[in-house]
């Protein structure tokens, strides 16, 4: 066994100098010092190229079926208060949602921009329609006016057109108004007040819309709430109509991926004299990303072109700021794909070996050759050598 171990230790082919034979200098400490540095900035440089390598671009058929989609937004309305701004929605397959109420937070905003209150819009929230009849149905074009008592009425001919009248109907029945805000009068009545309230003010409204995959638009513009209202209030809007000055703070397609780039983030437009319509027209591209690591985001990047339809002309167009989008057949497919991991850790290899050359080999045996003239001796050896 100690025959073997012998023969193995004859082997090395890095046998060891005894301590007698070198010493050391602070030059070679300052240079393996460097040498290190080097070394790691290198290796550093090198990984850092692997696992961030080129971008690949693959464009395919977008063959996807019946898929959702959902769009983010943050925009800001510095001179629209809260209570008038509607968010809709309307696609070419007929599907259409008025006043989206669940996943928005809404901000009321100063003069100045700062915040007054946010309140998350929830399902279900008070909506103002046409005026409810006393037979059950909505107030028709060039229909006298006449409001259900909700049950309270002393006769037939009997109308309750205020909240307070239906108060009154109530107390004469004995009756408790638990719930105002499900009588219409009150509902009503309490949407101009809070108009009112909030005149002057802007408004900032950010969440997300799910919508199908096909082409459609989703707007934000005074809502159904004031149209059709039935009620009079001037200062409602401003000299010249709606002002539907806004900035985007943000607008995205789908999950972000690393690099994505929207185009309308921070975009801002400011009205002129007239009121009218803003009208932003995009096209989706749908898009794959694969990180490094294989992970794969379904998201989407888009190009887009602007219109101002101004309020001057006929018919006249409804006031607000639309986004009208469509989407490419062509899907992008894109990522880092690096090579095999041998090459990576080849490439380490060679820095470490020519860094460990330099500061273990070649760089001592050059101070030894400056320091004992060996070189000197040996170039001299040669030329007797050669007969000189």
């Amino acid at each position: 066994m100690e025959g073997l171990l012998h023969k193995l230790k004859g082997l090395d082919a890095y046998p060891k100098v005894n301590e007698d034979f070198y010493k050391r200098t602070l030059s070679g400490g300052v240079v393996t010092l460097l040498s290190a540095l080097v070394m790691l900035l290198l290796f550093v440089s090198e990984t850092r190229s692997y696992y961030y390598s080129a971008t690949e671009t693959k464009l395919v058929v977008d063959t996807s079926r019946g898929e959702r989609l959902r769009v983010n937004f943050d925009i800001t309305f510095p001179s629209i208060p809260c209570t008038l701004l509607s968010v809709d929605t309307r696609d070419i397959s007929g599907e259409q949602h008025q006043d989206i109420r669940h996943d928005i937070e809404k901000k009321r905003l100063d003069s100045h921009g700062n915040v007054i209150e946010s309140r998350k819009e929830g399902i279900g929230g008070t909506k103002i329609e046409k005026p409810l009849q006393k037979h059950g149905g909505r107030l028709g074009k060039g229909e006298e006016y006449c409001g259900t008592c909700y049950g309270a009425e002393e006769s037939d001919e009997q109308c309750c057109n205020s909240c307070e009248e239906v108060r009154e109907a109530y107390k004469k029945k004995g009756w408790a108004l638990t719930n105002p805000d499900l009588i219409d009068q009150c509902a009503r009545e309490d949407f101009v007040e809070r108009v009112k309230t909030q005149h002057g003010e802007g408004c900032s409204v950010h969440g997300f819309l799910d919508v199908s995959k096909v082409a459609g638009n989703f707007h934000f513009a005074p809502g159904k709430g004031y149209y059709e209202s039935n009620v009079d209030v001037p200062e409602l809007t401003a000299e010249g109509g709606f002002n539907i000055t806004h900035k985007i703070n943000k607008l995205s397609f789908g999950t972000e991926f690393p690099g994505a780039v929207n185009p309308l983030d921070g975009a801002q437009w400011t009205q002129p004299a007239s009121d009218g319509t803003y009208q932003y027209f995009i096209k989706v591209v749908p898009t794959i990303y694969n990180d490094i690591r294989g992970r794969k985001i379904d998201s989407n990047q888009f190009s887009v072109t602007e219109h101002f339809r101004d309020g001057n002309v006929q018919p006249r167009p409804q006031p607000g700021v639309f986004f009208f989008y469509d989407f490419s057949p062509i899907k992008n497919e894109q990522g880092n794909h690096a090579p095999p991991k041998i090459l990576l850790w080849s490439s380490l290899m060679r820095i470490s070996i020519t860094t460990h050359y330099y500061a273990v080999i070649a760089y001592p045996q050059r101070e030894l050759q400056d320091e004992t003239g060996l070189n000197e001796i040996t170039i001299r050896f040669g030329d007797i050598h050669r007969g000189k």
